[in-house]
């Protein structure tokens, strides 16, 4: 199979996945592009930043590894691999190379340049599927160039307005993305929507300074920026609150990483 020929197949599995199915989609750059100019949003300066034509070729490589290493604790917090090894293991996915990986169907929200995505297709069997959704067209294009997977498609989209079906995917999670969203709580909503009872749902995302003071500075400069910074209840209370369960997180200098899992209806007597 031809990579031209396996972005394809990933392509037309993602379509039954769509609600609605759309009559056409433009395939040309390597993934479905579901947006329309007038329904793009008005980008926030850090969401431009994120649009920046050199972003998605450094973002691997520079940015994400030094900002969000140090964000972490670095050299003392997880790296990147840790990271994603944690992602995959509360995600209920399996290790890269393992045995029986599950056939999942994923969701990366805001997948960038596909980094994340990637690694969670390594715990997913071919049969399964992994679907990355992000704005930026230059981020997708890169993610689509470099992924050879057969089972990883990508799709741009808007996170708060995800377009597909209710209880679509096992497993979906948002990396390094949520406090670029102009409404965080309703792009949580609809990763909860897409999700299957028992879904599991995993968020990477920002931490305020707990002290009073900085935390007030801090949170201050970053609205400035497009940016927001999450307390340390804020997620986890948001989705305890949302009836999900299972809800956990761990704290970094920086960061929050949070899981929880949707719940499964009670059977009827």
């Amino acid at each position: 199979m031809t990579l031209s020929t396996a972005r394809g197949a990933a392509l037309e599995r993602i379509l039954p996945l769509l609600d609605p199915p759309p009559a056409s989609t433009g395939r040309s750059p390597g993934y479905l592009d579901l947006l329309a100019p007038e329904d793009a949003p008005v980008p926030s300066p850090a969401q431009r930043v994120m649009e920046w034509t050199l972003l998605p070729r450094i973002y691997e490589r520079i940015w994400r590894p030094v900002g969000f290493n140090l964000a972490k604790g670095w050299p003392i917090g997880p790296d990147t691999a840790a990271e994603h090894a944690l992602a995959r293991d509360w995600l209920g996915l399996g290790g890269p190379g393992a045995a029986g990986l599950p056939a999942a169907t994923v969701l990366d929200v805001a997948c960038g340049p596909g980094n994340v995505t990637r690694s969670l297709a390594a715990g997913v069997a071919e049969e399964g599927l992994v679907v990355g959704l992000d704005l930026a067209a230059g981020m997708l294009a890169r993610a689509a160039e470099d992924t050879t997977a057969p089972h990883v498609g990508y799709v741009r989209g808007n996170a708060v307005d995800l377009p597909f079906r209710d209880g679509s995917f096992d497993a979906a999670c948002c990396f390094g993305a949520l406090y670029l969203i102009d409404d965080p709580w309703g792009a949580l909503d609809a990763m909860v929507r897409v999700l299957k009872p028992g879904g599991r749902l995993v968020v990477l995302t920002s931490r305020r300074p707990p002290l009073p003071v900085s935390g007030r500075a801090a949170g201050a400069l970053a609205g400035r920026a497009g940016l927001r910074l999450f307390g340390d209840r804020e997620v986890t209370g948001f989705l305890e609150g949302r009836g999900l369960t299972e809800v956990r997180r761990r704290l970094y200098p920086g960061l929050q990483f949070v899981g929880a899992r949707k719940p499964v209806p009670a059977a009827r007597p």
